[in-house]
């Protein structure tokens, strides 16, 4: 069995981006937090100011002999709408943009190379951004697995996190845990 493996994703509010990443198969964390501003050990007061720099992001930790970094990024890139610069429907802000941080595990050229899929498959209006590396701060635990707990009462996650699962399961379905 091949060593665990990581990618930071930022794709709108991270309790939808979380909800999604819970549900694929080979994941084995989903980690809700910032990353890309400026301060250090930002709150999320801070990052929804939009003063920080910071993404809403989440770091999926994940098994690359059941499912590879590329198929994790083809993943982020079908269940978000990368054509909208720093916005996710609503949530409006740099805050909310569309980005992938490079790390140890992930370089530059497999991010550039799942937008590049995605542009040939989509008419190439991609905004996702390649950023970092850089520092990640995890969130408040109150933001750690919302959709099973909070976010099941929550109008906004109601509105906006069952439609992302459906078009995970739609587009993906050999990639949805069972």
């Amino acid at each position: 069995m091949a060593a665990s493996k990581q990618a930071i994703v930022a794709g709108g509010c991270f309790w939808c981006t979380e909800a999604v990443f819970r549900d694929v198969v080979g994941v084995s964390e989903v980690e809700s937090g910032y990353i890309g501003g400026a301060n250090a050990n930002p709150t999320y007061k801070e990052v929804c100011s939009g003063q920080t720099g910071h993404a809403e992001a989440i770091r999926v930790t994940f098994d690359p002999d059941v499912i590879s970094m590329e198929e994790i990024l083809d993943v982020f890139m079908g269940t978000h709408d990368p054509t909208q610069l720093n916005r996710q429907g609503n949530d409006i802000g740099t805050q909310y943009r569309s980005a992938i941080f490079v790390s140890d595990d992930l370089d530059r050229e497999s991010a550039e190379a799942a937008i590049a899929r995605w542009n040939a498959d989509n008419a190439g209006a991609a905004v996702t951004t390649v950023e970092g590396p850089a520092t990640w701060y995890p969130a408040e635990d109150y933001h750690q697995e919302y959709w099973e707990g909070e976010g099941q009462r929550n109008p906004y996650c109601l509105a906006v996190i069952p439609p992302k699962l459906q078009k995970l399961r739609k587009s993906f379905a050999a990639k949805v845990k069972a």
